[in-house]
């Protein structure tokens, strides 16, 4: 690995991948905009580090003599496109840990350019959308006929410095889903529905992650709506944020959120890394037969699944290569690379004569 490039490595998420990178025998170098903290980090792992600001003009000469970058900086919306472009000029492969659908979509577009560059774009290669995409990819490869997905997502942990600032970001846009093949803006909270995530239904809302985007491109489906466990009693709070668009979306306000986030959250311990988990869920039906198929995928906390998932995936494109253009985790590695990673187990759940999920064996 080292031939990689970490970006935003002495952010939260950064510094648990380039640990594990260290962990597994690679040698990255760390970059990011502030040239103290880079230095800080490398000299205590033992790596090299390079400042590298993305508001400092042409980048390719900073990625020329990389196989790979890997970016672990968010908001993604502001540094996905700035590294992609580079990555596109210097013939260097791209990766992300984004879960932003207007990151994908737009990362998407650029893939007939990276065909014709030679390179692979690789974005959402942690929590968001690994064990998303592969389940999706898993159902339709045994219903082949189904034409409209939905996936559920479960989990207690906290968030990091760079999640948080993402949902402030993301928290005025509202939420969005695709149907018939066209992303649809629809109000926060649109659509609500039962989930049996393991312990019987729970109450979920329609959240705007990527795999509205991705899932799509995975499976060929054209409906994708994606779900959240909260609390029943809050569904209204969250409907509550259309109206308070105009306020979210103020520059002042944002700022202030960004240095309140900047100096009170720092992202999960190492006991809620090592003991938290999250579930996954999916459905995927045929209209036409009724037929459905359902599972579930129980993970790792999703910060600890996103170090493993994060620099596995950076070892597969370093060592095999993959398929240039775009692409999705499911989509270059198959809808078994998330049972390759440390502490997943799925269960695939068959529909009875009466549509109650019955589980088969588990995997």
């Amino acid at each position: 690995m080292d031939s990689l490039l970490i970006y935003g490595s002495y952010g939260y998420t950064g510094r648990l991948i380039a640990r594990e990178a260290v962990a597994r025998g690679g040698s990255p170098t760390l970059a990011g905009r502030d040239g103290d903290r880079v230095g800080r980090q490398a000299e205590e792992l033992d790596l090299e580090g390079r400042a590298i600001d993305l508001a400092d003009g042409p980048l390719e000469d900073d990625l020329r003599e990389f196989d790979a970058v890997l970016n672990c900086a968010g908001p993604f919306e502001r540094t996905a496109e700035p590294l992609v472009l580079a990555c596109l000029e210097a013939g260097t492969d791209y990766l992300d840990v984004t879960g932003e659908f207007p990151v994908f979509e737009r990362l998407r577009q650029y893939g007939e350019t990276a065909r014709a560059a030679g390179i692979t774009l690789l974005p959402g290669v942690g929590f968001d959308v690994v064990p998303t995409d592969c389940l999706a990819m898993m159902l339709h490869e045994r219903l082949s006929t189904a034409d409209r997905l939905q996936l559920g997502v479960k989990s207690g942990y906290g968030f990091s410095p760079g999640t948080a600032r993402t949902f402030v970001e993301l928290a005025g846009q509202g939420g969005v889903i695709r149907r018939n093949g066209r992303l649809l803006s629809v109000p926060a909270a649109f659509r609500s529905r039962q989930i049996d995530f393991g312990d019987g239904p729970e109450h979920a809302v329609t959240i705007p992650l990527g795999d509205v985007v991705t899932a799509a491109y995975t499976t060929g489906i054209e409906s994708v709506e994606v779900y959240g466990a909260v609390p029943e009693w809050s569904e209204p709070l969250l409907s509550a944020t259309d109206s308070l668009r105009w306020f979210l979306e103020r520059p002042s306000v944002e700022r202030a959120a960004t240095r309140a986030i900047d100096a009170l959250v720092d992202g999960p311990d190492g006991t809620a890394l090592a003991t938290e988990s999250a579930t996954v869920w999916g459905e995927v039906v045929d209209d036409d037969s009724g037929e459905r198929l359902s599972g579930r995928l129980r993970t790792p906390n999703p910060y600890a699944l996103t170090a493993d998932a994060a620099v596995s995936a950076a070892e597969r494109v370093l060592e095999d290569g993959l398929e240039d253009g775009f692409q999705t985790p499911a989509s270059a590695f198959g809808s078994e690379f998330v049972m390759e990673l440390a502490g997943v187990e799925r269960e695939l759940l068959e529909a009875d004569a009466q549509g109650s999920a019955v589980p088969e064996p588990a995997d």
